[in-house]
Parts: structure tokens; sequence; C-alpha cells
């Protein structure tokens, strides 16, 4: 299934846009669908990021582009990518209410690190912030041999 852009947008740098289709989910009979770039838009130096669209999502479908060569003008109705729908196989485990956020919006928040560990065992300091203003600081073990951090 053929998606087209809603509207047009000019690409100024070489980071990731969301552009927003001309399609809103879900997508109906329990199907996900897988999105992909055309081959005919790669040839123009833009680049789809494949992505999952789920079978329960709502919302606008988002299309993630970039291109190398900046700018690029892409027009509203250009038909930049594809659904290739699914009936996803997995056993069902309980319904979330999922929303309109898209992108992640139904798991629990992540803490993502990167650290330069070259060095053996290091320590960070690292604060942790609660939405209600709190926060907590503490020296972090950067443990290289472990598939977890421990904070102490």
């Amino acid at each position: 299934v053929d998606l087209a852009t809603a509207v047009d947008i000019t690409l100024v740098t070489s980071e990731v846009q969301l552009i927003d289709s001309d399609q809103k989910g879900p997508l109906g009979h329990g199907l996900s669908a897988l999105l992909l770039g055309r081959s005919s838009v790669s040839r123009k130096g833009i680049f789809v990021v494949p992505g999952l669209i789920d079978a329960d999502y709502c919302g606008v479908i988002k299309i993630m582009v970039y291109t190398l060569t900046p700018p690029i003008t892409i027009p509203a109705q250009s038909k930049i990518a594809q659904l290739v729908p699914f009936r996803a196989c997995v056993p069902k485990a309980h319904a979330v209410e999922r929303g309109h956020g898209g992108f992640g919006s139904t798991g629990q928040p992540q803490v993502l690190l990167a650290v330069d560990i070259a060095r053996g065992k290091p320590e960070e300091r690292v604060t942790m912030a609660h939405p209600s203003g709190q926060s907590l600081t503490m020296s972090m073990l950067i443990d290289t041999g472990a598939d977890v951090t421990i904070i102490p």
C-alpha cells in the first residue's frame, strides 16, 4: 500500500525528520505493517527509515526520512513510502491503552547513558529526576562485564 506525504516539507539538514502521511491507524482487521521506503525515492537521495506500525496504533502514520544532500523538498502527496501489512503471530498478553503518541508511547520510561568505558570499571555521577521535581544524585559504577548496571 503506497503511503503519501500529507504536507510539503524541505529537508534542510541530514537529521531524521518526521513527516505526516495521508493515512491514519488503526489499519483494521488486526493488521500490523512494516513501513518501508520506495526504491525510486532512495535513488533521489531521500531515505526512509523503516518502521513498524502496530495493529492497535491510533493516529496519523508518520514517515521518518533523512537525506545526505540537503536541501531537498518533498511536495505534499509524494508517494515516498509503502506499508507492507501482516498479521502478527504472537500470543496476546493484555490490552494497553496506546493513545496517539506513537514512537514507543506505551512503554515504561527508559534511562539510557552513553559513556566512554575504556578505563576499567569507571564511576559516573548521575542525577535522576522525577517529573514532580525531586532529584537524586549519586555515583554509579559502570560495569562492562555485567548485563545489568548496578546502582549502589
